[in-house]
């Protein structure tokens, strides 16, 4: 083992040491060059200083005028001046003094700027996410030029071109001719790549990485209809549009929400206690007499909570739908449309909820016999608002796993409710993955005293998480990482207070980043079960999934809030990237509970959380 962590760390030493000495060495080679022209110079002035007071004597002379061509002929075998081993010494501590100063610059940007600089990033990089913080483009070439919100602000002013091989800067004119055909929605892979974080938002896509003769000549393609525009050559006079140059402009990709048109559906959310625990439609009058009132501002539909625990609450597989079958049928008549979120977790407790329903009665029963079947805290604290993802696989719910339980209940609704399905009334079911429905560990319980802006707990201290969490130590070879971090904090701490997450803390160390990467994971896997699952379910529906925005400690280096709620997503990592890849794989939709507005005042009466919701929607 021991040897092991030599290896790793030898390697990225080496890595870093082999990088430093090639800048070295390049460093060398050019002052060993200013060292031959200096030894050249050194060579003329002597034969000079020599030839003055021997200057009757012809043959020295001439053997010194031969000594000063021959030094002075480029390549011609002249003297070459060998460095002093001291000097080499200095030229390294300058490459490394100079080093260890970018390496500060990098550093801060990252933790207190949150840019998304590689390991290894240089000046070319910096500038590129400086200017893409100030809303330019900036091609993966280097290339540079405004977007269209500044095309009218900088049309015919100046704008810059930053050329990475380079390294420096030209004055260019900004084109003028406007572009059209290209989707501002739409992004490549490498674009999607660098715009994880501040600084690295590209707002929109080019046909400008072509060739430099065809970034004066671009012919743009749209809805597949050519079209050719004439623009202005970069520092040259004005030339036709060839039918050749045409730039690639991938296809838009399918959309759900209309966009590129004006139109924009809306759909209400209704009371979570429109149903009793009887699943018994309230006041069914009233709300009749608020869905036409909806129907008449040409509202699009609603969306309603299908609770597993008034459906199946008494007995496994025994499904009661009366009340949801009289609300559909309401809403189906009059021509409204129907969201339904498949609620597997329980409500009252948290923010926004005026209810109470508990999971089914029987699921209660088992945890009190098999408390593990809840998220845990490092304390033994349970959470019986939601199944543990410890027990997806585990037969302990009456001889079913937990997935079971819930493709069954998925099952029966579609079952039940398959005119809806067919006539269109149902145009979306939203999965519920986790607490409040949201893909997430429940790391903020109020019931355990968390207030905002705590950073929350690791909720993994299950005896089946703690299980799988061996297992994977024990295949990464370093069985003594079967634990949780033991330096995180409480509920309410703050980053800097912990020695895990503060600034260099534990996070980022070997056990840190294996024990956060296994986190994340298992929250990865549980969604792409469940959403699995639920596409085999309602096969021809579009699904949904509903990720929520832990925005507070965003501006610090660990993003400790998101780390605790299964989010690994610290200032060098993109932590959404997985979750978004598993949504695209099931064809699911992601409902993002951005920042609401009273979290304007949260950020006022707590500044010192660090909060960024703004950061986080454009990552």
């Amino acid at each position: 083992m021991a040897t092991d962590m030599q290896r790793l760390i030898g390697t990225s030493e080496e890595d870093d040491e082999e990088e430093m000495d090639m800048d070295v060495k390049e460093e060398d080679d050019d002052e060993e060059e200013n060292g031959e022209k200096h030894g050249r110079r050194q060579v003329m002035v002597g034969v000079d200083v020599c030839t003055a007071p021997s200057s009757s004597n012809n043959n020295q002379f001439q053997h010194q005028q031969e000594i000063q061509e021959q030094a002075g002929t480029p390549g011609g075998g002249g003297v070459r001046r060998s460095r002093p081993l001291e000097e080499k010494e200095r030229t390294k501590l300058r490459e490394r003094h100079r080093r260890a100063i970018t390496a500060r610059i990098l550093a801060g940007l990252r933790r207190h700027g949150n840019y998304n600089l590689r390991v290894r990033a240089d000046i070319n990089d910096v500038i590129a996410a400086l200017a893409r913080e100030a809303g330019w483009v900036v091609l993966p070439d280097g290339t540079t030029f405004p977007s269209r919100s500044q095309g009218s602000r900088t049309a015919g002013g100046a704008s810059s071109m930053v050329t990475s091989s380079s390294s420096h800067m030209v004055s260019q004119q900004t084109p003028s001719t406007s572009l059209r055909g290209v989707s501002s929605g739409y992004r490549s892979s490498v674009e999607y790549n660098t715009c994880q974080m501040k600084g690295v938002f590209m707002p929109t896509p080019s046909p400008y990485d072509l060739s430099p003769i065809a970034q004066s000549q671009p012919s743009l393609v749209e809805d597949g209809r050519e079209q050719t525009e004439i623009q202005s050559h970069i520092g040259g006079p004005v030339d036709a549009v060839s039918d050749k140059q045409i730039a690639d402009v991938p296809p838009k990709l399918p959309e759900r929400d209309f966009s590129g048109t004006p139109y924009v559906p809306v759909y209400v959310m209704l009371p979570l206690g429109v149903i009793n625990l009887k699943c018994e439609l309230i006041d069914p009058d009233g709300l009749l007499k608020q869905l036409r009132v909806l129907k008449s501002i040409n509202v699009d539909g609603v969306m309603v909570d299908c609770w597993w625990g008034i459906v199946e609450a008494h007995t496994p597989q025994d499904y009661n739908w009366n009340g949801y079958k009289k609300l559909f049928q309401m809403v189906s008549e009059l021509k409204l449309k129907l969201q339904v979120v498949m609620s597997f977790h329980e409500c009252g407790g948290n923010v926004g909820d005026d209810v109470c329903i508990p999971l089914p009665h029987w699921v209660a029963e088992i945890g009190r016999i098999n408390p593990h079947i809840f998220f845990t805290d490092r304390e033994g604290r349970r959470n019986p608002e939601c199944l543990s993802w410890g027990i997806d696989k585990e037969r302990v719910l009456r001889g079913r796993t937990a997935l079971e339980v819930y493709f069954d209940y998925m099952r029966s609704f579609r079952v039940e409710f398959d005119e809806f399905f067919q006539n269109g009334v149902i145009s979306m079911v939203v999965v519920g993955l986790g607490p409040c429905g949201e893909l997430r560990y429940p790391s903020c319980p109020v019931k355990h005293g968390w207030r905002y802006p705590g950073i929350g707990e690791f909720q993994c201290y299950d005896q089946y998480l703690l299980k799988n969490l061996r297992k994977a130590s024990e295949a990464r070879g370093h069985s003594f990482w079967a634990r949780g971090p033991d330096n995180a904090g409480s509920y309410n701490s703050r980053p800097h207070e912990t020695g895990f997450f503060c600034d260099g803390g534990d996070y980022n160390g070997y056990y840190g980043r294996f024990f956060l990467n296994w986190y994340s994971q298992v929250l990865v896997d549980h969604g792409d079960r469940v959403l699995s699952l639920a596409k085999l379910a309602f096969e021809g529906t579009c699904i949904g999934a509903k990720l929520s925005g832990f925005h507070w400690w965003y501006k610090t280096a660990s993003h400790a809030a998101e780390l605790t709620a299964g989010f690994y997503n610290p200032c060098n990592r993109d932590g959404y990237a997985a979750i978004v890849a598993t949504l695209k794989k099931n064809g699911a939709v992601l409902n993002f509970a951005s920042a609401e507005l009273h979290t304007l005042e949260r950020q006022e009466e707590f500044s010192e959380a660090l909060a960024d919701p703004d950061g986080l929607m454009w990552q």
